[in-house]
């Protein structure tokens, strides 16, 4: 495994992208309501990121045939947008990648359709508070086990499952580079975080069991027991000061 270590150039350029994703998460998460079909949802993401100049990441991506992945209820991620139309009380997850001058910005978030459930709301609120959770111990020194560490424990002191079959990973001038990044992890284990090391960080949880399935579409990864699910991106860069959040606006 080799970890590609971004110069402070590189690292300006990929916040740029990621500065591009979270303002067509922004925009998506506002059309968001009752009676929306996902493919809205795709339309918005592709003249979004054409206003932006950035190509989207997905589209063709090992043949995924759309622009963003949008997940709902207990679909976990890699759900294809198409003609389902959005519930009252629903949960989705917006998934966008893009690159912008060769390099790639990747971020998810999941929001409520309308009013939602105490017991989803709290699932949103866990996973979110994983990701930060994870984001607070990825500084030099650490380990990369500290992360999925701290994520794991997050989530499940809290009395909700982490997703082990998916994970985060390396990013930079691919979409995925290593390490892979799993959401599970013993403290003092894996590779040694160093300054310019850049990872999209990404924890799912689940209501229910951590176990999942793959749907007819062999893309839209799902709940094994039918609990719903919650995902959450960012794009990071460790700095001497701990983790820079690359995707998030300003």
């Amino acid at each position: 495994m080799s970890v590609i270590i971004k110069s402070p150039h590189e690292i300006e350029l990929m916040r740029k992208a990621g500065r591009v994703v979270a303002a067509v998460l922004q925009t998506m998460a506002a059309a968001v309501r009752p009676g929306l079909k996902t493919r809205e949802l795709d339309e918005i993401c592709v003249k979004e990121l054409r206003k932006y100049n950035a190509i989207p990441s997905f589209k063709g991506y090992r043949g995924f045939p759309a622009n963003l992945c949008v997940s709902v209820n207990d679909e976990i991620v890699h759900g294809i947008p198409g003609n389902r139309v959005l519930q009252e009380g629903d949960i989705v997850s917006l998934d966008v990648g893009a690159i912008v001058n060769g390099l790639h910005g990747d971020a998810a978030i999941t929001i409520g359709v309308g009013e939602i459930s105490p017991e989803a709301q709290k699932l949103l609120e866990v996973t979110k508070g994983a990701l930060m959770a994870g984001i607070a111990v990825a500084y030099p020194g650490n380990r990369l086990g500290d992360i999925s560490a701290e994520i794991q424990a997050y989530v499940e002191s809290r009395g909700f499952s982490v997703v082990r079959e998916y994970t985060g990973h390396g990013i930079g001038y691919s979409m995925h580079e290593d390490p892979l990044i799993p959401n599970f992890g013993r403290r003092g284990h894996g590779i040694l975080l160093a300054k310019g090391m850049t990872f999209a960080l990404e924890p799912m949880a689940n209501i229910g069991g951590w176990q999942t399935k793959v749907s007819s579409d062999n893309w839209t990864v799902l709940t094994a027991d039918g609990s719903l699910s919650a995902h959450f991106e960012h794009d990071i860069a460790i700095t001497d000061k701990g983790a820079l959040i690359l995707s998030e606006m300003d």
